[in-house]
């Protein structure tokens, strides 16, 4: 076991929950890119102030992502300069079976505190204090939960209705009852009636009580992440949970699984500033507005306009005479939004999604463990990227059934394996990559090599790579790819 799971009985372990989509903050959020990496705050991402703020409690941390945003994770836990064992998602299986799979990655005495990767708390000192409040209650048995103080009556969180004291548990008290999303006027009913709590979706809960709960409420949940940890593979900072197992899994939240059904769930109240920044309108409060209550960011610019939020980090956005706007901009998709429909977002995007629109799911400038590349271009035949490697780093061995490739030099040192030729390239140098034939990219300099590719051929999708050697140990296709064609995971 590694040392995350050796932590004293009395140790908080932060569980990182990592597996969200985020597409209410859509274009800005997007499939291959969930809001929880996106640097929404400082220059820093939600998830990597997530790590800063569990590592007040413990520098030791469990992330549970999917397997697609691993070294997306890995990377944020680097910068956060915590030590984290990555737990890695095959498929999407919901809140009740990612914190299943770290509950069995733990000592059955683990106290672990479940944190979704995308929340907002600006004050960290208050929040690790509240925390430690849980402590007492849940090293008795008690599930955990932390009620947000409400601000104002929100229809968009659930609540928790606080009931007696818990004796000798400090600020616990027994959760009475989970409240679902109300309408407005009830909404404003509980924030009247004092005792209720905004619904975090944080728990604090010693690893074998979680397990018992799971077993009294959703075996067949628990049985299957039980089989998906048996056949789990560890690969360095990642394991891999069994993917048949897991792919059989029922997918639903920790909430409706277990929370609604148990008898031993407390609650401590949270006084301090919290956002889940679950919408565009959550977004906007994070900036401070103008005098005409105007948020904006990057090149943003208004003109008579009222309540407006642009989003404009790519060149100048001007809003004239607007109000009670919300204005997205990327370099690849916009959005223009009444701010009374921001929570609407998801639903457009599920209708991109049915249309084929690839601006639902991807983004022009895509991250890899190696670096990064941008579609600058493309058209029928042709396609333009810019490449961007790692001082280190290496691209895989591969090869293309369908495309050959132009590389130019822009700044930097490229190591090139082209066919049985291995080659050195400086700026403004190039080669030329025929169709069909085995070539590998590296960079063997301190300092980042940009290239710019130019594509040429029938087809020009990223699922025409195979993969012959990796460094990242992504599938190897070179098999797979004779007998299932293009259409492939990569």
């Amino acid at each position: 076991m590694s040392s995350v799971e050796r932590a004293a009985p009395d140790t908080i372990v932060p569980v990182i929950l990592c597996g969200g989509s985020g597409t209410r903050l859509w274009p800005l959020s997007r499939k291959a890119l969930p809001k929880q990496f996106v640097p929404l705050l400082q220059g820093k991402s939600l998830l990597q102030l997530t790590l800063e703020r569990a590592a007040l409690l413990s520098p030791r941390q469990i992330i549970v992502a999917a397997e697609d945003h691993r070294f997306l994770v890995q990377e944020c836990a680097l910068a956060a300069g915590v030590q984290s064992t990555i737990l890695l998602e095959p498929v999407a299986r919901n809140t009740a079976a990612a914190m299943a799979a770290a509950a069995l990655n733990a000592q059955p005495d683990a106290l672990l505190l479940f944190l979704p990767a995308d929340h907002h708390i600006p004050d960290a000192q208050a929040f690790a204090t509240t925390i430690r409040a849980g402590a007492p209650a849940a090293l008795t048995g008690s599930i955990v939960t932390f009620g947000v103080h409400p601000s104002f009556p929100s229809t968009a969180y659930g609540y928790i209705q606080q009931g007696a004291a818990l004796a000798g548990q400090g600020a616990a008290h027994v959760v009475q009852r989970f409240i679902e999303k109300p309408n407005a006027a009830r909404a404003q009913e509980l924030l009247l009636a004092g005792g209720h709590f905004w619904n975090a979706g944080i728990f604090l809960i010693q690893a074998r009580t979680l397990l018992a709960a799971l077993q009294a409420s959703a075996p067949d949940i628990l049985a299957s992440c039980q089989q998906a940890v048996a056949a789990q593979t560890a690969d360095g900072d990642f394991r891999r949970l069994g993917k048949e197992a897991f792919a059989t899994c029922r997918s639903e939240s920790i909430d409706y699984a277990v929370m609604e059904k148990a008898t031993n769930v407390a609650v401590v109240p949270f006084a301090a500033a919290w956002s889940d920044v679950g919408s565009w309108n959550a977004v906007a409060e994070l900036t401070a507005p103008d005098a005409a209550g105007n948020r904006l960011h990057g090149q943003a610019h208004t003109v008579q306009a009222t309540n407006t939020f642009i989003h404009a980090p790519h060149r100048p956005v001007v809003a004239l005479g607007t109000s009670n706007l919300i204005i997205v901009d990327t370099v690849d998709a916009v959005l223009v939004a009444d701010a009374a429909h921001a929570e609407q977002v998801k639903t457009v995007v599920a209708q991109l999604e049915a249309a084929g629109v690839p601006q639902a799911q991807n983004h022009r400038h895509v991250a890899r463990p190696w670096g990064t590349y941008d579609s600058v271009d493309h058209g029928e035949r042709f396609q333009v990227k810019r490449i961007v490697v790692k001082p280190g780093a290496t691209l895989s061995l591969q090869m293309h059934h369908h495309r050959a490739e132009h590389w130019v030099v822009v700044s930097g040192t490229a190591e090139v394996t082209n066919g049985d030729k291995v080659i050195l390239l400086s700026e403004n140098q190039s080669t030329y990559i025929p169709l069909g034939q085995v070539h590998r990219l590296r960079n063997p300099g301190k300092v980042p090599l940009e290239i710019i590719e130019v594509q040429s051929g029938s087809y020009l999708g990223e699922d025409d790579i195979v993969r012959l050697e990796d460094t990242y140990g992504r599938v190897d296709n070179a098999n797979v790819y004779a007998t299932q064609g293009p259409e492939i995971a990569l």
